[in-house]
Parts: structure tokens; sequence; C-alpha cells
């Protein structure tokens, strides 16, 4: 570059500065590519602190200067050390030159942004420090940038390369983009740690490319981007707050006018993108039995949202009515996020000579479940690194899942692995992710009051049965039955769900109802021969927990009981959770958490088959939930209209002490504990009898006028 060219760029930078408004004391956000503005790469390092030197003169010692200094780890699965983590660049950047001599700078500080992070110097360079975890969203850089009243500044660089539009699109919420996490490791502090970062990207779909022209040119022609010459190129400023109320204001009328277009429904668009094609909803009989469903289900690829696993709530739908609620990827439930909807189209291990030696349509169990794509040949060791088997059975496939870990992953037989001696193998792993909706059915049976028990289970584990294909089969029975029974008195709601993040959803989209959530059961595992195990709620003496217990101990003896989170763990903990707090017990017949096969020896593998269960076991599981549910309904509080001891001859109530003393003394126990303040299942486990037994007593009390009955907290 001949001198006097850098002296007129020089000089035609500072009054451009001017012109666009970029005073003393302002915070100012600079995207640049000086190639655009003429100048050669050999130039890029000498102009760089030239630049740098012009634009602390313009904001002076007062303003403060950010620049992106993106690195986008999270997205290529790279750790991230906002000290020597080099600045990518882009499509912001053609070079990163001056982005990186910014960034090494003395005093510049660095977001912790292991996307999208922002280098900043100057009084205000605390906007970059202690950031949310998000690119876009609130308290990221760019939020705080509009409150701050920056300005952001183009050079050579058109304004629909802005990234902080994107943080107005976030706040507006275009359809063509969602909310998506990632994950990886920050150094901070001088260590490492696992962090969680929300990038609000695109749909991948040819409409929802960036467009940003026809949004620039409108904030030319209403002077909210003024625009000066420098050299080849121009510089452009806008305000972030006045260009965030113009931008908002404009995608309000047109909520694809960012994007390429044309407009359409997201999901058919990325549906289309991916090639999803629907898998078709299995046939039954119109009144299925239990095998019935779990053999025309079980074999289904049910990942937590995708095709397989809308087939099966399909076909589930067609058993009793039901509502499908759907929630879209990236929409935030309470503190998570739905994902993405994740298809495996092929995927194999083969030997370099073309030998396979299994594949995902062998059975689905050989996929890591939300696995990334993957193609190529891999040493022996990094493909070990990858490659899954059972702890337990060297003949099963296990499941594993990564819903939310970018890792790509295999899994096989023990045997199989075990008889890898090769160099290498060639892995291809076909996935596919596309923004769709995650799926929760619900069937409800109204009774007489809004209080409500909840009965869930999920369906979500591709080619297995017990866990829990089991679950979701017997409470579609129990609905069924409690739909034929007359009487009912509260309302029941069963609420068939992907794991954790459908009960999460639901739960948070139906705030309004979680006061009227009496009670709860998760079902799950209920196809064994294992005697029944009753996981108590959180609060652990709720009126569920009283009735549930002597419910068990009642038709299945051998039952046994834990605490909270003593025996399994599932989707019960999102109902007992802080906020919501409905006491949910949980169902299962499992082996005891001691023993060396829990929950059962074929747990999470591809050995998990309908030959491991029973009809019989399933019957008798849902028999066991239906003496539950009937114990509570009829589970009230006698309150007594008499004082002192009953005179119980004159009532025929009289049991021979001498005859049946057991008898005599269990009858006065019930009695002395009726004043109006225990229910019949509290007085019950106070006078270690069954449910039945004082049922009994209160039911003769009530026909003779000794009491009346009411439901617990009524008055």
């Amino acid at each position: 570059m001949r001198g006097d060219t850098r002296v007129d760029l020089e000089d035609g930078l500072t009054r451009a500065l001017a012109a666009v408004g970029i005073e003393r004391g302002d915070v100012v956000f600079l995207h640049v590519d000086f190639a655009a503005l003429g100048l050669s790469p050999e130039d890029d390092e000498r102009w760089s602190a030239t630049l740098l030197q012009i634009l602390k003169s313009a904001v002076g010692d007062t303003g403060t200067l950010l620049v992106p200094t993106y690195t986008f780890s999270f997205c290529r699965r790279e750790d991230y050390d906002p000290d020597v983590t080099p600045t990518a660049g882009g499509p912001w950047s053609p070079t990163a030159t001056f982005l990186e001599y910014f960034r090494r700078q003395p005093g510049v500080r660095r977001s912790l942004d292991p996307i999208h992070s922002v280098a900043a110097l100057g009084p205000a360079a605390h906007l970059v420090d202690d950031v949310a975890p998000t690119c876009f969203g609130a308290e990221s850089v760019f939020d705080r940038l509009k409150r701050a009243g920056a300005k952001i500044c183009l050079l050579g660089l058109p304004l629909e390369e802005a990234t902080f539009r994107h943080h107005v699109e976030e706040f507006v919420g275009v359809p063509f983009r969602y909310r998506k996490l990632f994950t990886g490791r920050v150094r901070q502090a001088g260590t490492w740690k696992r962090r969680g970062w929300v990038y609000y990207v695109r749909i991948l779909a040819d409409s929802g490319f960036p467009c940003g022209e026809r949004l620039e040119h409108e904030a030319r022609c209403a002077g909210v981007c003024r625009s000066a010459p420098v050299g080849a190129g121009e510089l452009l400023a806008v305000d972030a707050s006045e260009y965030f109320s113009f931008t908002a204001e404009r995608l309000g009328r047109d909520a694809w006018l960012t994007a390429r277009g044309p407009a359409g429904d997201p999901v058919q668009l990325e549906r289309d993108r991916v090639g999803a094609a629907p898998v078709p909803t299995p046939p039954l009989p119109a009144d299925a039995s239990m095998i019935e469903m779990v053999d025309a289900l079980w074999r289904l690829p049910r990942d937590i949202v995708s095709s397989g696993y809308d087939a099966a709530l399909s076909a589930l739908g067609r058993q009793v009515p039901m509502a499908i609620h759907e929630y879209r990827s990236g929409r935030e439930c309470w503190s998570w996020i739905i994902p993405e909807r994740w298809q495996c189209h092929e995927a194999y291990l083969e030997t370099l000579d073309g030998r396979r030696l299994f594949s995902y349509a062998g059975h689905p169990l050989h996929v890591v479940s939300y696995s990334l794509p993957f193609d190529g040949i891999v040493p022996r060791d990094e493909l070990l690194r990858h490659l899954h088997v059972h702890p337990t059975l060297p003949d099963a496939v296990p499941f594993v899942f990564k819903y939310y870990d970018r890792d790509w992953g295999l899994c096989c037989t023990r045997q199989t692995r075990d008889g890898l001696h090769d160099d290498a193998y060639r892995v291809v792993i076909d996935t596919s992710f596309a923004l769709d909706t995650l799926k929760v059915g619900e069937v409800v049976v109204p009774g007489e009051s809004r209080e409500t028990v909840v009965l869930c289970a999920h369906l979500c584990h591709p080619a297995m049965v017990n866990d829990d294909l089991t679950g979701v089969v017997v409470g579609v029975e129990v609905m069924r039955r409690l739909r034929r029974r007359p009487g009912l008195h509260y309302t029941y709601r069963l609420l068939i769900v992907p794991e954790t993040i459908g009960s999460v959803a639901y739960l948070s989209d139906h705030e309004e109802l979680i006061p009227w959530m009496k009670a709860g059961l998760f079902l799950e595992m209920l196809g064994r021969e294992e005697p029944p195990s009753l996981q108590h709620s959180f609060a652990g003496n709720a009126e569920a927990d009283h009735c549930f217990a002597l419910a068990m101990a009642a038709a299945e003896p051998a039952g046994w009981t834990g605490a909270f989170r003593s025996i399994i763990g599932n989707d019960e903990r999102q109902f007992n959770a802080p906020g919501v707090r409905i006491p949910m017990l949980s169902l299962s017949r499992v082996l005891p958490p001691e023993h060396p096969d829990w929950p059962y020896r074929e747990y999470h593998s591809s050995a998990d088959t309908p030959e491991r269960v029973s009809a019989a076991t399933l019957a008798r599981s849902a028999d066991l939930v239906m003496s539950m549910l009937e114990t509570l309904e009829r589970n009230v509080v006698p309150v007594n209209l008499f004082k002192g001891e009953l005179f119980c001859s004159r009532f025929g109530l009289h049991v021979d002490a001498y005859a049946n003393p057991e008898g005599h003394r269990a009858l006065f126990d019930i009695m002395f504990l009726i004043d109006g303040t225990r229910s019949i299942a509290e007085i019950a486990d106070a006078c270690g009898v069954s449910f039945a037994a004082v049922s009994e007593v209160v039911d003769e009390l009530a026909r003779v006028g000794a009491v009346r009955l009411r439901r617990q907290g009524e008055a």
C-alpha cells in the first residue's frame, strides 16, 4: 500500500467516524473487513495498529471499544479458553487479523461465550463480564449493548452482517430460528468447567438463509443507518437501541424480513430438507390387549423427538381418546429447552475391506440416540472411545443416549467389541437434526372434582419393552377401566411423554393445573415377575403415600416400598421438584438397589424384548394400579357425631371380646381415632390394620348416623 493511500484511508476513516456520529465517550462495537476497503492481506497487520489508534482517538479515554472474537468452539466440539482460543473470523469477518490484534492488547477483556465471544477495551469493558449462557438472549453482550446505548459500526461490511440483528430476532421470536443448546468445556480462572450455551440457530432449509438486504435498505431510507465513504468501501453506524426498536417493528410486520424466504411452516420446511419420511402408524385392533400393543410398538425407533415416537403415540391415540400437545424445538420450558428431532438414516461399522460388522438397520440401538453424523476411517483406539457396550451382558447391545451432548457414538455387544483387532475401521453415521415438535399424549377421565390424579409413563426408549412400554400400556388399560367406572370423585389424567423433557414441557405449559394435581403415580417396568415396588413421593406422607402403600400391601403382600429416589429415578422427579411439589409416587417391578442386576438384568439393552414380559403380570399391574386409585377414591375423613365411647351394642356394632379379642380391640382402636382429624388411610396406618377393615367400620358408623364423611381439606 502506497504511503499516500494509507494517509488517505486514515484521514477518510477519521472523517467517516465523525460523520456517522462516533463521539468521545461512546461505546462502539465494530465489525471490519479490510479487503473491502481495498487493502491487501499483507497490509492487515500494519493497518490493525493504525485502525485501533484511530478508534481510540475517536472515543477517547472515556469511550469503550468492542469487537467480535467469535470462535464457534462448541459448534465445532472444541474447548474454549478465552485467553488463548483464536478468533475464527467466520462470515462476519473474512480476515481476523485485526480482531486477533485487538484481543491481545493489554487491558482487553473477553467474554466467556464459547460461540460468539466479544473482546472489549475501555471503561465499559465490564459489558463482557459474567454474561448469561446465551449468545443473543437476555444478558448477552448484545443485550447489554442495547441497554448501554452502544453504537454498532461496520467498516467495509454491509449492515446485514451485524450480528446484533440476531439478538432482535430472538427477542421477537422469528419463525425460522430457534434456541439450541450446545455443550462443552470452558476454561475459567484456570479451571476447565463443563458448560451449556444457547445459540439462536436458523433452520437449514433454504428459506431460512439469512438475508438482511431488505432491512438494510429500509434502515438507510429511514435514517437509522448512517454511512460515510472510506477507501473503496464505507463505514456504517447504527445506534443499538434505535436499531433494535426499528428492526423489532419491521419484523413484527414481516417475520421473514431477514430470511431468504419464501415464508412457510418451518417444521415442514425442515422435514422436506432432511427427507423425513413418517413412520407408518402400526395397525392395532380397536380394543387391543396390552400384549398386542407391546408387540406392535416395541421395535419402533422411539427416540424423544422422532417419527418413531410419533407413530407409536398415534397408534395409542386410537386405543383411548387422546389429546396430543406439541412443543416446538427451541421452546424454553422453565430451565429446559426442547431439542430437535433426530433421525438416523443409516449407520454401520465395517472393516476397511468392506465387511460390515453391525448396522442401524440390524438394530436401532447400534447407534447412540442423538449421535452426531460421522463418516470416516478411524484408528481402533479412537473407535473404542466412541463404542459403547453393556456393563454386564456380553451378548446384548446397550441403550446409550446423548440428548444434550454433541458427540458421535456406536453401540455393540461386548463380544463384537472384543473381536476388533484391526488397526482402523470405517464408521458411517448418517443422522440429521431438524426443527420439529416434541409430543405429549394426554388422556383425561373427568370426575366430580377438579382435583386431579396424574398417571405418567414414558414412551421414548426405542426397541425396548419393559422400560418403559409396559408402563405406557398399563396406563392405557387403567384409563379404559376408569372410563367405565361410574361415580368417580377425582379427575384422572394420563400423560404419555418423552422421558423428563416431556413432563417438563407439559407442566410448564399447564401451570394453572398444578394446584389441582392432588397426587400422581409414575408407571414403569411393570411387565416382569418381580414383586411390585412403590417409591414414595418427596413429601413421603401425602394422602397418596398412605393410600397407595395400603392398597399394595392388601393386593400384593410381597410388594415393598422405598423413600423418594431410593428405588428408581424417572419423571416423578419433575412432579415432586421445587416449585411444583405434586406428590407423585412411582410403581415398578424391579430388583432391590442392592441386587447386582438392579433394576433388572436386561435393563437398557437389546435383550429387553417382549419375551421378558407376560400378559399375566401386566394384568396384575393394572389391577394393582386400579386398587390404589380405588383406595384413594374411598379415602375420606370420618367426623364423629357422638361424644364419649360409642355404645356399640345399641347399634349392632358389638364384637365379642371373649370370642374375638383381636377384633374387639381393633374395633375400639379404630373408633378412638375417629375425631375428624384423620382419614381412613391414616387410621389404618396407626392401627396396623387394612384399609378395608377401617373402611368397613366407618361405613357402618355412617350407616347408623354416628359419623359424617368429608374429603381431606374440606370443612
